[in-house]
């Protein structure tokens, strides 16, 4: 008769981080910290200002706004960690804590692969059929898309972590990245992975890939409608829009897919902490600078925010109530 094992004999992980970069923690933790705060505000004002104007309450704001929003907690999953880590070298966490990350980065990553989907396929439809498009992107539509994003990065969620969980670590306990990430756990599991890393494989190329190749379809669409626009000043205008948005949305998926979709690639750690920021660090904060600071609309809107938020706070410094 087999002898039970006990399912797990760590009780917590230890992250690494950037531990070959010892003399550059100081300067690390000031740019990620910069970074983290500028994503943070960034998106914070997308969200106030779609909000609170009316005009900007079309099917692609709304996008924009979920997109915001969850930039914000999917950072907020990873970077204050990696902060606390740069200040207190090899800090531990928990075996539990470590799986809730590790099951947030998953859901938060992968609605973050439909969102994007959506927006594109949304900008297809605005761009291809103009003339059938509040019928085919209805308020009704637009919210069901959502909601559907949403819905699919939960259960997405799920499956990674409970494999990941299932697993038995005997030690060591060392955690050779910044957060609680796929690969370098299954490396110190002390059993078979070979289910884990099959199933985790087969589920990022059906969210990655798809997400993706959905994209550029809709991308491929929006550009040979592009090339008709008769004016050459109206083409390089849709042209560079549409190609910051590709830009970024390349770089995530990307990224990712060099992660999760390569099964009998093994690049170093370091190169996959590399790899890691660029999908947890750099694209949420690239996201509202594409997204909404080259937009005239949302600029304009965000101006006329501001100057009622700040005449609002003028008549109350005045003791008055009353806006010009």
């Amino acid at each position: 008769m087999r002898e039970l094992r006990n399912v797990s004999t760590v009780t917590e992980f230890q992250l690494l981080g950037f531990q070959t970069l010892l003399e550059w923690q100081s300067l690390l933790f000031a740019v990620f910290l910069c970074i983290y705060l500028l994503t943070i505000a960034g998106n914070t004002v997308i969200v106030a200002v779609v909000s609170q104007d009316p005009r900007l309450h079309s099917p692609m704001y709304t996008f924009l706004k979920h997109l915001s929003f969850l930039e914000m907690w999917y950072t907020s999953t990873i970077v204050p960690l990696l902060l606390a880590n740069l200040l207190s070298w090899g800090r531990a966490i928990s075996f539990s804590a470590c799986m809730a990350q590790l099951y947030f980065f998953v859901f938060l990553g992968a609605t973050e692969c439909f969102l994007p989907a959506m927006m594109a396929y949304d900008r297809y439809l605005a761009i291809c059929s103009p003339l059938h498009y509040s019928f085919l992107m209805s308020p009704d539509t637009c919210s069901k898309l959502v909601a559907l994003s949403w819905l699919t990065g939960v259960a997405t969620g799920f499956l990674p972590s409970l494999l990941i969980s299932r697993l038995d670590f005997c030690g060591p306990n060392r955690v050779n990245h910044f957060f609680c990430d796929l690969p370098p756990l299954m490396q110190l599991s002390c059993s078979s992975v070979r289910t884990a890393e099959v199933a985790i494989f087969i589920l990022s190329i059906l969210v990655l890939c798809f997400c993706f190749s959905l994209t550029l379809v809709s991308y491929v669409f929006i550009v040979s409608s592009i090339l008709r626009i008769p004016s050459a000043s109206g083409r390089a205008k849709t042209f560079s829009t549409c190609g910051s948005h590709l830009a970024v949305v390349t770089i995530y998926y990307g990224t990712m897919i060099s992660m999760y979709v390569r099964p009998n690639a093994h690049l170093s750690p370091e190169v996959n902490k590399i790899i890691s920021v660029f999908y947890t660090v750099v694209t949420p904060l690239l996201n509202p600078v594409i997204y909404s600071l080259r937009n005239k609309d949302f600029k304009e809107a965000a101006r006329k925010v501001l100057r009622r938020k700040c005449g609002i706070y003028g008549a109350r410094a005045n003791g008055g109530f009353f806006i010009r």
